[in-house]
Parts: C-alpha cells; structure tokens; sequence
C-alpha cells in the first residue's frame, strides 16, 4: 500500500476533524470566561472552577469505556454517538440558568468529547493502516496542537465582545455539519459483537485514573495537601489493583501487555512528557507576559500562536519524514530544538521578537516529536489493539500535562520567578531526547517486528 493520503482517506480526515476539533477547543476555551460567568450566575470562583473540572474528571472517565464500546459497537455509531452527546451538552450549557445546571450540562459535554477523541484517531489509524499512519498523524497533529492555542485566544475574544453564552452557540453549527457529513461519509464497520464488558477492569481503571487528574489539577498548591495525598493513594490502590487483574483478565478496557511492545512503551512514554512539555510552556508563556511583561489577556493569549505556528509547521514536516529516516532522529531533533526554543525564556531574555521566534522553533520541535512517537505506538501493535493504544496515549497524555502544569505553577509561586519553571521545561525536553536515541533508526512495521513482540487487544 502507498504511504499517500489518497481522495477517501482526505474525506473521512476532514470529516471526523471538523468534528473532533469542538472536543480539542472547549477543553481550553471556557478556562478563559470563568471569572465573567462566575460574576453573571452570581457565584464564587470556588464553586465555577467545577466546570472545566468537571469536563475533565468526566473525559478521564470516558476514555478507558470507550476501549470498550469501540470494539462493542463499532467505529462509525460511536462517533455519531459522540457528536450527538456534545451537541446536546452544548445547547444545555448555552441554556443553563444556575451554576449547578451549567456544570451539569458540562459534564454531559464531557461524555461526549470523551468519546469523540479516541474514536477520532482509533478510527482514522484504522483506515490509515500502518504504512500511511506516519503521514496521517502529522495532519492530526497540526490540529491537535493548534487546539489549546487557538482556544484561549477565541474564548477571550468572545468574552471580551459577547455574551459567554456563544462560547457554547459556537458549537451548535459547526456540530450539525460534522454529524450530517459523518452519516454520509463514515464508513460503516462491524462491530466485534459480543465482547464482554469488564465490569471490575472498569471499576478499578475509570476512578483511579480519574482520581490521578483531579490530585493534579489541584496539585497546583502543593503536591502535600490532604485532598492531593489522598487522592493519589487511593489512585495507586486503584491502579496497582488493576495491574494484578489485567494480567489474567481476557479483555481488559486496557491490556497491560502491550507495555511489552518496546515501540508503544518508548512511544507512549514520549507522548506523555510532549503532552507535560506543552501544556505548562501553555500555562507558562501566557501569564509570564502578563505578570512579568504588564500585557493584557488576550495579547498575552495571541504570544502563544508563534509556537502553534511552529508546531503546525513540524507535524506534517515529521510525519512525511518519518516514512524515510524513522522515528529516533526525529524525536531526538525535536527534543533538542525544543530545548533551544525554551532557553530564551529560561535565561530572561526580554526582546518579544526574539521570543516570538524562539516559540515557534519550540513548536516545531515539539511537532516532530509528536507524530513520529504517534506513529511508533500505532506500527508497533496490530489492528485489533489500536482501540487500546488510542486509550493508553490518551490517559498518559493527560496525566502528564496535569503534572507539569502542577509542577510549573508550584514552582513559579514558591520562587516568585518564570525562570526554574522554564527551565524545567527544558530538562523535560532533553529527556525526551534521549527517549528518542532508544527508538529504532527506521519506521518500524508489523511486517518486520517479531510476532511474540505483537500483543492482541
């Protein structure tokens, strides 16, 4: 099979992206009305931080379910499933009259975009098959990265010259027209039928990872306080009781085994310190040019589109290049570059220009690691694991931006300086660096992996 993206494969990416993309925005977008619908429902900041944790307590629930219901139901009616959920989650929050019905109605959003994000790339890395997945993730990585760029940027100008009603109207058009093109275009597929649901996998996955996020997301003042030690050793309970369950479980929401797979375990392991490495320079970058630099909001916003820009350069760059030289060069570069990219800010060089471009060269770097680490995790395992990579990328990706947004944000507050936190932005980097001397010289295939390594679902 050629590696091209050829005419139907083009279709199902635009269309399953224009409806992934709501799931990708309004993870960020409403972080940036809180204070504005906290004053016009007449509540505490308290009590409206609930929304965006909500969402994303609820999204970290979904995931490991939507393993599960992939295989139980199929590709094309979960996503369906999704798109309908959210749209109706949306058209609920545009509607919500008190606190307690808005952050209910987002939760409902929750589900949805919870299960829209895996069926995203468990379907498209399906249809892509593996000799075309390398290109594939670098068109989804431009997307994907641009997502929490773009959404803090569009949430403040909505707040700034509308209602923050329209944070959740938005959604409604652009909903509809996925979901009328992905009944057209969404192949129909067979669901396995008959696969069991595991209830205790379920049981001990869903809340332990869910309670990992939340000690994290409040992590922020501190990883000592009650809440966030108590949450992290029930989540340990949880997990290590899953861990012991999942070995001799026949189909587990997620196979543990498949951390055997040297690809996916390098793989995941980059994906996850990217997902750390670029949520804090997002948490980052904006407040240090409003705390440090005087900038307002949505200029402090607009300063973080150089490193979109370079990301949305670096994806398909990577992923074109990763069919050729493979993934240890790439990942190994990007890491370097991103480290470079980083060093202005560390060192407190204060020329906005020399930091603007010093954003996009770490996008870019970011973005060549991203999709060759992407690719390695989907060619290191077969077709009917794919639903449970997607799943695990997911988890380790949230897990490991919620600990370096905590960890950035303790250091900033304990040091009074932007300057440790970049810097541990930079360690963070070079580690991934070195992640990438362990991967394979050139693109690994199914065909040419030893059959003992491959790991069925």
């Amino acid at each position: 099979m050629s590696s091209q993206i050829d005419p139907p494969l083009r279709r199902l990416m635009i269309v399953m992206l224009l409806g992934g993309v709501m799931g990708v925005l309004d993870t960020t977008v409403v972080n940036v009305g809180l204070d504005r619908i906290a004053g016009d429902l007449h509540t505490s900041l308290g009590t409206i931080q609930w929304l965006p944790t909500g969402y994303l307590l609820t999204f970290a629930i979904m995931i490991p379910a939507s393993t599960w219901a992939i295989a139980r139901f199929g590709g094309r009616r979960l996503w369906l499933t999704g798109l309908s959920v959210f749209l109706v989650g949306s058209a609920l929050c545009a509607l919500a009259w008190d606190p307690a019905s808005l952050i209910g109605f987002r939760v409902v959003q929750g589900i949805g975009a919870g299960i829209l994000e895996p069926t995203l790339m468990t379907v498209l890395a399906s249809a892509a098959g593996p000799q075309r997945i390398g290109r594939l993730m670098g068109v989804l990585g431009t997307v994907v990265a641009l997502g929490p760029i773009v959404g803090p940027i569009l949430g403040s100008v909505i707040v700034s010259h509308a209602d923050w009603r329209w944070i959740f109207v938005i959604n409604l058009p652009i909903g509809l027209t996925a979901l009328l093109l992905a009944i057209r275009i969404v192949p129909k597929d067979k669901p396995a039928g008959g696969v069991r649901f595991d209830i205790v996998g379920m049981a001990l996955l869903s809340p332990g990872f869910a309670l990992v996020v939340y000690a994290l997301s409040k992590a922020i003042d501190g990883f000592s306080t009650p809440t966030v030690i108590g949450c992290l050793v029930g989540a340990a309970v949880l997990l290590a009781g899953y861990v012991l369950y999942g070995r001799r479980a026949s189909a587990p929401p997620l196979d543990i085994r498949l951390f055997a797979v040297r690809g996916f375990t390098l793989g995941v392991a980059a994906m996850s310190l990217v997902g750390g490495a670029l949520f804090s320079l997002l948490f980052l970058i904006p407040l240090y040019f409003q705390q440090v630099r005087g900038y307002g909001v949505l200029t402090a916003g607009l300063l973080l589109v150089p490193q979109g820009v370079g990301a949305w350069l670096g994806m398909p760059f990577a992923g074109r290049l990763f069919e050729r030289i493979g993934a240890r060069p790439l990942v190994t570069a990007g890491g370097l570059l991103a480290a470079v990219g980083t060093l202005p800010y560390a060192l407190g060089l204060n020329a906005v220009p020399v930091l603007a471009a010093a954003s996009v060269l770490t996008g870019f770097g970011l973005g060549c690691i991203g999709a060759p680490s992407m690719s390695t995790i989907y060619r290191s395992v077969r077709a009917e694991s794919v639903s449970n990579a997607t799943s695990a990328i997911y988890m380790l990706n949230q897990v490991g931006a919620a600990a370096m947004v905590a960890t950035a944000a303790l250091l900033v507050a304990r040091t009074s300086s932007f300057r440790q936190a970049f810097w541990c932005d930079i360690a963070l980097v070079l580690v991934i660096a070195a992640l990438g001397l362990l991967l394979r010289d050139h693109a690994q295939s199914i065909d040419d992996t030893p059959a003992e390594a491959l790991l069925p679902a």
